[in-house]
C-alpha cells in the first residue's frame, strides 16, 4: 500500500511539474505572437518561417492534447487561441514578404506554409561516438551556396523548376564532416527540407566506399550529435560572444528532426530568459542577458566565432531571426512535453 501511495504521489508531482512548464511555454508563446502581430510587416523570411514552424507544432499539439483534467483542457484552449491568432497574422506576414523581398520569397515559397513542416511522431537520441575528432574553426560555406543547394531541392531555382535536384557540389558540401556552427546546422536543414519535400535518393551518385551505408537519417544523426556537442561547449563557455542564436537554432532543428535529448529543462530556461518581457521578442538587451547567464554558469570564458547571418534588426532592437527560431524551439518543447504524457510516444531506446 505504501509503495502504491508513493507511486501515486510521484505521478501527481510529475504531472504538476509538466503543467507548470507548459504554462510557462504558452505564456512565452503568447508574448511572441503579440510581437508578430505588431511587426508582421517588418519581420524577415527567416523569422516568418520560425512562426510557421510554431504554427505546425501548435496545430499538431491541439489535435493530440491529452484531455485528462480541467487544467489540461484550459491549456489546450490557450493553444487553440494562439493558432487562431497565428492564422491571421502569418497570412499578412507572408504577403508582406512577397511585396518586400520578392526574389527571396520566390526562392523559398514552399517553406512559407505550415503544412510543409512535419512534427516528429517518435523520438530518438544523439550518439557521442559520432562526434568529430576535430572541427574547422571557420564556416565550410556561405549562405549563398546553402541557398542555391536548397532551391535546387525545392525546385525554385527557376520558374517551374524540377525539384529534388542534388548536384555533386551540393552533395559533397552538405555531407562534409567537420563543419561548425551555421554550416553544420544548415547541413541538417538541407536534409530535413529534402525529406519534407518528399525527395528520395538524395545520396544517389555518392560512390565513396566509406559512406556506402549512409542514409539521409544517418547524416541527420551525425549532424545532431555534433550540434549537441556544440551546444554543450556553448554552455561551458558561458555563452561567450553572440552564441545564443546558434544555440537555440540547434535545439529547434534537432528537436524538429526528432532528437529528444535537445529538450533539456535548463536549456528551456535559458531560452525563456532571452525573451524581452515587454515586447515579446528575443535577441534584445544581449549584453545584460549574457552577463546574467555567465554569472549563473560561473564557467571560463573563451572566444567563439560566429558567421554573419542574413538578419533584420527591428526598430525596437529585436532580432527577427532569433525571435522566429526561439518561438519554434519553444513549440518543439511543447510537443515533447505533451508526448511525454503519452507512453506510446516515449523516446526510442
Amino acid at each position: 500500500m505504501l509503495r502504491y501511495l508513493v507511486a501515486v504521489f510521484a505521478l501527481v508531482a510529475a504531472s504538476s511539474s509538466h503543467e507548470e512548464v507548459i504554462d510557462r511555454i504558452l505564456s512565452s508563446l503568447a508574448k511572441g505572437v503579440s510581437f508578430l502581430e505588431k511587426e508582421h510587416r517588418n519581420i524577415n523570411l527567416d523569422g516568418v518561417v520560425g512562426f510557421l514552424i510554431l504554427q505546425a507544432e501548435l496545430k499538431e499539439a491541439v489535435e493530440s492534447w491529452p484531455h485528462t483534467d480541467l487544467i489540461s483542457w484550459a491549456q489546450r484552449t490557450s493553444a487553440v487561441a494562439l493558432v487562431r491568432r497565428l492564422n491571421q497574422c502569418l497570412s499578412k506576414a507572408v504577403s508582406s514578404l512577397a511585396e518586400n523581398d520578392p526574389k527571396y520569397y520566390r526562392e523559398f515559397e514552399p517553406l512559407l506554409t505550415w503544412t510543409f513542416w512535419l512534427v516528429p511522431k517518435e523520438w530518438t537520441s544523439t550518439d557521442t561516438s559520432l562526434v568529430y575528432s576535430s572541427t574547422r574553426t571557420t564556416e565550410c560555406y556561405d549562405e549563398q551556396l546553402s541557398d542555391k543547394c536548397m532551391t535546387l531541392v525545392l525546385g525554385t531555382w527557376k520558374p517551374n523548376g524540377t525539384p529534388c535536384i542534388v548536384t555533386k557540389s551540393c552533395r559533397d558540401t552538405m555531407t562534409r564532416f567537420g563543419c561548425p556552427h551555421y554550416s553544420l546546422s544548415h547541413q541538417l536543414l538541407y536534409f530535413m527540407i529534402g525529406s519534407m519535400k518528399g525527395c528520395s535518393n538524395m545520396l544517389k551518385g555518392d560512390k565513396r566506399p566509406s559512406r556506402a551505408n549512409f542514409t539521409e537519417h544517418s547524416y541527420q544523426k551525425v549532424f545532431c550529435s555534433n550540434m549537441m556537442r556544440s551546444n554543450q561547449e556553448i554552455i561551458n563557455n558561458s555563452f561567450m560572444g553572440q552564441t545564443q542564436d546558434i544555440f537555440i537554432e540547434n535545439i529547434l532543428l534537432c528537436g524538429l528532426a526528432g532528437f529528444s535529448d535537445f529538450y533539456k529543462a535548463d536549456w528551456l530556461n535559458y531560452i525563456l530568459r532571452l525573451q524581452d518581457q515587454d515586447v515579446g521578442c528575443f535577441g534584445k538587451n544581449e549584453r545584460a542577458i549574457f552577463q546574467l547567464i555567465r554569472e549563473e554558469l560561473s564557467e571560463t570564458e573563451q572566444p567563439h566565432t560566429r558567421v554573419k547571418r542574413r538578419e533584420k534588426t527591428l526598430q525596437d532592437g529585436c532580432s527577427s531571426h532569433m525571435t522566429g527560431v526561439a518561438v519554434s524551439a519553444l513549440g518543439g518543447y511543447l510537443s515533447f512535453y505533451l508526448t511525454e504524457q503519452d507512453i506510446t510516444k516515449r523516446p526510442l531506446a
